[in-house]
């Protein structure tokens, strides 16, 4: 079994006592970029992962999700952020940078445009490395989508006069919780298998919510993030996929469809019974 983790601050509650050795799961632990990982569970590189939200919808058919875990917000998420030079009223025809490692960010930075602030912008990739000033100031560009610890860092850098929390706009616009990624398993994966990676997944999680102090510890060692900034981040993460949360991950998908962007379907999900 292969199973995909990401490397950024937010997922360190989910593997953070497999690391710590406390708890183990059957198989090898791949590391990547959302996208890297949603390429390699897509092409059956990998058993399970986690997995763009987004990429779930494109490729319902071959996966399926595992319960009672995501990586979501019920409000502000802190590292997923679109940072302008304007206000976002005044991007209508502006050049706006999407960050090549979500996709499930770009895809919500679209429908906002589209149905919130009426805007519409010209979308171009980030090539530049977002904690790379000097690079980024060097594109052309109005606004940048950042996500993960390098939103955390650009934040802190306070290069861009305006931040758009797009955890905190989804809530404004929608009422509901948004889900950023999902983990999920390949159909053909050995079901057994899954379960205990399942099992100790949900284990890793439970211990690492009772251990937020030491992993704001870690991760502001290894990602440059003041403690306290870690900390608070870590606290406002929910990695819940209740029936609010799967309400919101509906609505999302609903509203992707209708621009054919996602093909309709419903969440399938593992059974672990």
């Amino acid at each position: 079994m292969k199973l995909g983790r990401i490397g950024y601050i937010n997922c360190a509650p989910v593997y953070g006592a497999i690391d710590q050795g406390v708890v183990s799961v059957p198989a090898e632990l791949v590391t990547g970029t959302p996208s890297e990982l949603n390429d390699l569970l897509v092409a059956g590189e990998l058993d399970v992962s986690v997995i763009s939200a987004v990429e779930y919808a494109r490729h319902q058919r071959d996966l399926l999700l595992l319960p009672d875990l995501a990586v979501s917000c019920d409000g502000p998420v802190r590292s997923v952020a679109l940072f302008s030079r304007c206000p976002v009223a005044e991007l209508d025809g502006k050049t706006v940078l999407l960050s090549a490692s979500s996709r499930t960010s770009a895809a919500l930075v679209e429908l906002l445009c589209r149905e919130v602030w009426k805007i519409a912008p010209r979308f171009a990739e980030a090539r530049a490395e977002a904690t790379d000033l000097a690079a980024l100031a060097a594109l052309p560009h109005e606004a940048v989508l950042v996500i993960g610890d390098a939103a955390l860092a650009l934040a802190a850098a306070r290069a861009y006069p305006h931040r758009y929390d797009l955890g905190a706009e989804w809530k404004r616009w929608t009422g509901l919780p948004f889900v950023f990624a999902v983990w999920a398993a390949r159909r053909t994966a050995d079901g057994a298998a899954v379960r205990h990676c399942h099992a100790g997944l949900l284990a890793s999680l439970q211990w690492g919510l009772g251990h937020l102090e030491f992993l704001a510890d870690t991760a502001s060692r290894t990602a440059g993030v003041p403690r306290a900034a870690c900390l608070e981040y870590l606290k406002g993460l929910d990695y819940a996929l209740s029936y609010k949360h799967l309400a919101g991950l509906a609505d999302f998908f609903r509203r992707l469809a209708a621009y054919g962007l996602v093909p309709d379907g419903s969440l399938q999900f593992l059974q672990v019974a």
